[in-house]
C-alpha cells in the first residue's frame, strides 16, 4: 500500500533521510520511532504530499482516503460534536444537498440523497460522533458546547476525534497521546486495535506502542529499518543486533550491571505487594531494555538531597482548590497525607480530577483552602510540569541557567552534567529560544535534578521527550532515592518507578488497591456500569412515553425472537474467550522461552530465536483479533440484552 523507493530527505542543509527502501502493506499497524528531529513528521508531510522527496519515490495506493490530526485547532464557536461530524466531507456535502432539495421540493431528488445519507452511514453519524468524544473524556453535558469553551489540550482531543470520525484507509497520528489522560489512552487504545485499516503512528510511549503496532519502523542513521511485532520485539531484535557489534559489547555490559545493582536494591526492600511486585517485574525487564538503548546520548542520575526529614510533608483535613471571583472552587476534600522518605507514588484519575492541583497544593505553589500544610524541617521539593519551561529564559544558555542556581559551581562540573542531559559541547551554550519542546522539557527535568531534591513532584514529565530521554529518566527515577508522586500517562514509566497508586476521583484522594492492570480492569467495570445505569435511564423514558394500549402479544413474540438471537452471540463470545485463553497461555510461553538471556548471547540458537520472535508475534496479532472478536460479541450482546429488556 506504502512504498519508498531509494528515498532521500533534507531539511536546509540537514539530511534527515538517505537511500531509503521501505515497504508497508493494507492492514499493517506501524510505530514510527527515533529521536526528535530525525524526521518522523517529515514522514507524514511526504505521505500527504505537503513535502517533495529530494530523490528516490513515495507510492500510494491509488484512491486511498487519508485522515491526518492537524496540530493547530482554531477556537470555533461551533459545537464540538458538529465540528467532529465534519469530518466527514461526504456526509455534509450530501447534507446540504438533501437541504436544498427540501427548500426545492424536489421529491425525487430527496429520496435519492437519503439512500446516499443511509449509504454512508449517516443516521448513526451523531452517535458514533458522541461515542468518540465521551470515550476521550467528555462529559454528554460538552458535546453542545463551543469548541471555543475549551482550553488548547481539551481542543486537540476534540480535533482527535475529528480525525478518528473521518472515513480513512490510511490513518496518520502524531502524538495522538501527549493531551490524555491514562483513563482516555486506554480507551484510544482499544480503539486503535479495531481500527480496520492501514495506521502509522508516531509516539513516544513504549505501552501504546505495544498494544498497537505490529510493526516498528526505526529512524537509524538516516534509513528506515522494519520490525516485525511490537516494541518490546522489537527492543529485543535490536539489542541482538547491537550484541552482534564489538564496539557496543562492553558499553552492554556496563549496563547490564547497572540496572541489576538497582533491581538487587529494591528486592531488598520490596513487600508482597502487588505495586512492588509489578515494579520488580519491570525493573528486571529493564536489562534487556537497557542493552537495546546503549547507543542513547541521555544518561544521568538523579540524586537526592544529604539529610531528610519524617515526614517529609503532611496535608491534615485539607481542602484543596481555587479561589475566584464567583467564590471557592473545591477539587479535593478531606485529604490526607503523610510522605514519608522513599515513597513512591502514581496518582491515577481523569484530567480535571484534580491531580495537578494536589501537586501545586504539595510544592505550596497553590494556597489550601482549608487544613493545613506541614513541611519537615529539612524538605527539598523538585518540581517538574509543564508551564516550567514557560519559565526558562529564552535569551540564556542550558549552562548559564545551572550557573544561576550554583555560582561557585565549576565550568567543567555543570558540563559534565548537562552533557547526560543531551547538551554537549556548543549545545551547552546555545540560546533556549531556538530550542524545540523536546530540549526545553529536557532542561526543565535537569534544573530539577540539579537541585537534589528529596521529594520529586513530577507532573507528565515525559511530554515532549523522545523515546530514548523517556528510558535515561525511568533508570534515573528508578535508581533516585527521595520520595517521589508521579502523574503521567506512560505507564512503562509509571511501572519502573512508583511503588503504591493513589486515586483521584469523585473530590477524594484514596489509595487504590492494585497494579495498573487492576486499574484497567476497574475503569472497564466503572464504564459498564455507567452504561447499564444509562440504558436502564432510557429504558425508563421509552416505558413512560409508551402508548397505553400496547400490544403485549406481540411484545412477548418480539422478545421470544431477539432471546434466540442472543445464543449465537454467546457462543461466539464463549468461543472467543476460550481462544483468547488457549492464546495467551501460548504466548507465555513463548515470552518464558525468550526471557533466557543465553538466547541472546548463544550464536547457535540464533535460529531458535528467530522463530520465538516470529511466533511471539503470530501469537500477539491472534490475540488482538480474538480480542476484537470478542468484544464485538459482547457489545452486540449488550445492545441485544438492552433491546430484550425495553421488548419486556
Amino acid at each position: 500500500m506504502i512504498a519508498f523507493r531509494q528515498l532521500a530527505l533534507q531539511r536546509g542543509t540537514q539530511p534527515l533521510i538517505e537511500d531509503a527502501d521501505l515497504t508497508l502493506h493494507a492492514g499493517h499497524k506501524a510505530g514510527i520511532v527515533g529521536p526528535n528531529g530525525a524526521g518522523k513528521s517529515s514522514l507524514f508531510k511526504l505521505l500527504l504530499g505537503e513535502l517533495a522527496p529530494d530523490k528516490g519515490d513515495v507510492e500510494l495506493a491509488g484512491g486511498v482516503r487519508i485522515a491526518h490530526m492537524a496540530q493547530e485547532v482554531e477556537a470555533l464557536e461551533r459545537p464540538i460534536v458538529d465540528y467532529v461530524l465534519d469530518g466527514d466531507r461526504a456526509l455534509r456535502d450530501t447534507e446540504a444537498a438533501l437541504a436544498a432539495a427540501q427548500v426545492a421540493g424536489e421529491a425525487h431528488r430527496e429520496a435519492e440523497l437519503h439512500g446516499q445519507i443511509e449509504a454512508l452511514d449517516g443516521y448513526s453519524a451523531p452517535a458514533r460522533a458522541a461515542q468518540l468524544l465521551v470515550g476521550l473524556g467528555f462529559a454528554q453535558a460538552d458535546l453542545s458546547r463551543p469548541l471555543a469553551d475549551f482550553s488548547g489540550g481539551w481542543r486537540m482531543r476534540v480535533n482527535l476525534a475529528r480525525t478518528l470520525f473521518m472515513p480513512s484507509d490510511l490513518l496518520l497520528l502524531d502524538e495522538p497521546t501527549n493531551h490524555l489522560d491514562l483513563d482516555a489512552l486506554l480507551w484510544l487504545e482499544q480503539w486503535l486495535t479495531r481500527y480496520p485499516g492501514t495506521l502509522l503512528l508516531i509516539s513516544h510511549d513504549r505501552d501504546f506502542l505495544d498494544a498497537v503496532c505490529d510493526h516498528i519502523v526505526h529512524f537509524d542513521r538516516r534509513r528506515l529499518v522494519l520490525y516485525r511485532g511490537n516494541y518490546t520485539a522489537f527492543e529485543r531484535s535490536r539489542a541482538e543486533k547491537l550484541a552482534q557489534q564489538q564496539a557496543e559489547a562492553a558499553k552492554q555490559q556496563a549496563r547490564r550491571a547497572e540496572i541489576e545493582g538497582f533491581v538487587a536494591r529494591f528486592r531488598a526492600k520490596a513487600t508482597k505487594a502487588r505495586q512492588a511486585q509489578s515494579r520488580l517485574k519491570m525493573l528486571e525487564r529493564m536489562e534487556t531494555i537497557a542493552v537495546a538503548h546503549v547507543d542513547s546520548p541521555f544518561h544521568f542520575t538523579l540524586p537526592a538531597a544529604e539529610k531528610t526529614s519524617h515526614p517529609l510533608l503532611v496535608l491534615d483535613e485539607a481542602r484543596l482548590g481555587y479561589r475566584g471571583d464567583a467564590g471557592e472552587t473545591v477539587q479535593l476534600d478531606e485529604v490526607k497525607l503523610s510522605l514519608q522518605p522513599g515513597q513512591r507514588i502514581g496518582l491515577l484519575g481523569p484530567n480535571g480530577a484534580g491531580k495537578s492541583t494536589l501537586i501545586k497544593s504539595l510544592t505550596g505553589e497553590l494556597s489550601l483552602l482549608g487544613g493545613k500544610r506541614i513541611e519537615g524541617e529539612h524538605l527539598a521539593v523538585g518540581y517538574f510540569a509543564q508551564h516550567q519551561l514557560e519559565g526558562l529564559d529564552l535569551s540564556a544558555s542550558p549552562f548559564l541557567h545551572v550557573q544561576r542556581l550554583s555560582p561557585r559551581a565549576s565550568d567543567q562540573e555543570i558540563r559534565n552534567f548537562l552533557g547526560g542531559f543531551g547538551f554537549q559541547g556548543d549545545d551547552a551554550f546555545a540560546e533556549v529560544a531556538n530550542f524545540s519542546g523536546g530540549e526545553k522539557a529536557r532542561l526543565a527535568l535537569a534544573l530539577v535534578a540539579w537541585l537534589r531534591p528529596n521529594l520529586l513532584l513530577l507532573d507528565e514529565p515525559t511530554n515532549h521527550l523522545d523515546l530514548e530521554m523517556r528510558e535515561a529518566l525511568t533508570e534515573a527515577l528508578a535508581g533516585f532515592e527521595g520520595a517521589v508522586i508521579l502523574v503521567s500517562h506512560d505507564r512503562h514509566l509509571l511501572r519502573a518507578t512508583v511503588d503504591e497508586f493513589w486515586r483521584v476521583a469523585d473530590h477524594r484522594l484514596e489509595p487504590f488497591d492494585g497494579d495498573l492492570e487492576d486499574y484497567r480492569a476497574w475503569l472497564k467495570v466503572r464504564l459498564e456500569g455507567e452504561r447499564r445505569e444509562a440504558r436502564a435511564e432510557k429504558g425508563e423514558r421509552q416505558a413512560e412515553a409508551a402508548v397505553p394500549k400496547e400490544d403485549r402479544k406481540a411484545a412477548r413474540r418480539a422478545a421470544a425472537e431477539l432471546r434466540e438471537k442472543l445464543r449465537p452471540l454467546k457462543r461466539q463470545r464463549d468461543k472467543a474467550e476460550q481462544a483468547m485463553e488457549k492464546t495467551q497461555a501460548a504466548l507465555s510461553e513463548v515470552e518464558e522461552r525468550l526471557a533466557d538471556a543465553a538466547l541472546y548471547t548463544e550464536a547457535s540458537r540464533k535460529a531458535e530465536l528467530t522463530e520465538l520472535l516470529g511466533r511471539q508475534g503470530e501469537l500477539k496479532s491472534r490475540l488482538e483479533a480474538l480480542e476484537a472478536e470478542w468484544l464485538a460479541a459482547e457489545e452486540a450482546l449488550e445492545a441485544m440484552q438492552a433491546e430484550l429488556l425495553a421488548a419486556e
